[in-house]
């Protein structure tokens, strides 16, 4: 995932899952560092890189020593590294920016604006490259971590939210799914790949569609009131659940379940009357109408003590309970709860610093009344300009950063300017199949 923006402002960030224990990650300009979470109180500092200047893509091969890198200072070269000796394996040079990088056990998949390279992971030999796709100026792009169903979403269009699957072990399109009608803002499967999730630059309706059949399986409505940008999308382990974070306070949590079928019952209120009225009128009414009686609301929600920061969300089994984690720009990490059978507002349970240093008591941020909003805690964040979640069970893979059961992902930085396009060169000193 590419944390950094055109701009100099805070960058886009990435989105994934966990498991009872994690680990995170946070990028600076001057290096990373690894945290393991392995308990809500305890966020450990297991690793730290200070070699490595204005870092702007960190990808790792789930709880693996593979880490592929990308750094300001050549924004078209991936050095593919095994952080823990400190040796680069490779490293290849591409024609323009790198804008985001995925993995998995079998593939690599570097993007460009308007191409995509699919390695082989155990080599690092370009098996194909995707030519001519519509201008992904972000980088938006997905790969599934199974090793069965191993595809690939990007953006099919630019002015509509068209998503083309690829197939990576085939290495031939699979499907070209009409998502929404604005461009595309968010794409992330499921971890046994048979579901994709998408958002669109409105941000007011998330659908899940069956890869590879394209089928609309799906349809929540995230609200009405109001377009948003969506920061992140992320299944749970199970696919279950379906978090959407996004530029405001609200954090929404959906539940894929299909609503059985109950006996027609006549009503005995007038409220029941309205209600049935109400329906059997939906046939009459315009199709964006009817749209909005059937589709799905949250079955929980968090409140943030913030708005307009990016944040990235990861729906998590830490304990043995279950957790949304959120990761944002403000220098924390915050931890609720989820009430599997209720759902509802999430308790917030506890927030970390994403520098790794203690956490003062009176800087916690404590669930008070629904009356009374929350305040959060700020700090110098002068090195820290993005952040990023992941994680996925670690007998699959990776697709952003870390992606073991137990990992949670986070990292910091930005990207600057541009460099002056040159020919792909490849240089290997080493084979990755070893820490496969």
């Amino acid at each position: 995932m590419n944390l950094a923006s055109q701009s100099g402002e805070t960058g886009r960030p990435g989105e994934r899952r966990t498991g009872e224990e994690g680990e995170e990650a946070v990028g600076t300009k001057s290096g990373y560092k690894f945290f393991s979470l392995s308990s809500v109180d305890k966020l450990e500092q297991i690793y730290e890189c200070t070699d490595t200047e204005d870092v702007c893509i960190v990808e790792r091969l789930f709880s693996s020593s593979l880490v592929a890198i990308v750094s300001l200072k050549a924004p078209r070269k991936l050095k593919v590294c095994h952080f823990k000796k400190g040796t680069e394996i490779c490293n290849y040079s591409y024609s323009n920016t790198i804008l985001a990088v995925k993995l998995n056990r079998q593939r690599l998949i570097v993007c460009l604006e308007e191409s995509l390279y699919i390695h082989n992971i155990r080599d690092m030999k370009v098996l194909h490259t995707i030519r001519e796709t519509p201008p992904n100026p972000s980088g938006l792009c997905a790969l599934s971590i199974s090793n069965d169903n191993c595809y690939l979403a990007y953006p099919g269009s630019a002015t509509i939210g068209e998503v083309q699957v690829f197939d990576t072990v085939n290495l031939r399109a699979a499907n070209m799914i009409p998502a929404h009608d604005s461009p595309l803002a968010a794409v992330v499967f499921d971890a046994s790949g048979t579901k994709l999730a998408t958002a669109s630059e409105k941000g007011t309706v998330i659908r899940v569609f069956s890869i590879p059949e394209g089928q609309k399986l799906f349809e929540f409505r995230r609200g009405v009131k109001r377009c948003v940008s969506i920061c992140s999308l992320a299944f749970s382990m199970e696919g279950l659940y379906l978090s959407a974070s996004s530029n405001t306070e609200t954090v929404h949590i959906f539940k894929l379940e299909t609503q059985k079928e109950k006996p027609t019952e006549e009503p005995t209120t007038w409220g029941g009357y309205f209600g049935k009225v109400l329906m059997a009128s939906t046939t009459y009414l315009p199709s964006q109408v009817t749209e909005m009686f059937t589709q799905g609301r949250a079955f929980a929600t968090v409140r943030l003590p913030f708005s307009g920061h990016k944040n990235i969300c990861a729906l998590a089994l830490i304990q043995k309970i279950p957790r949304l984690l959120v990761a944002a720009a403000d220098g924390y990490l915050y931890l609720y709860n989820l009430d599997p059978q209720e759902g509802g507002e999430c308790t917030l349970m506890k927030q970390h610093r994403l520098d790794g240093s203690a956490e003062p008591p009176n800087e916690i941020l404590e669930q008070g009344s629904h009356d009374r909003p929350l305040t959060a805690q700020t700090y110098n964040t002068a090195g820290m300009k993005d952040v990023i979640l992941t994680n996925w069970p670690s007998k699959y893979t990776s697709a952003v950063f870390n992606q073991d059961l137990s990992d949670h992902c986070l990292i910091a930085c930005i990207r600057y300017g541009a460099a002056v396009k040159r020919p792909p060169l490849i240089t290997v000193k080493r084979s990755p199949k070893t820490l496969l």
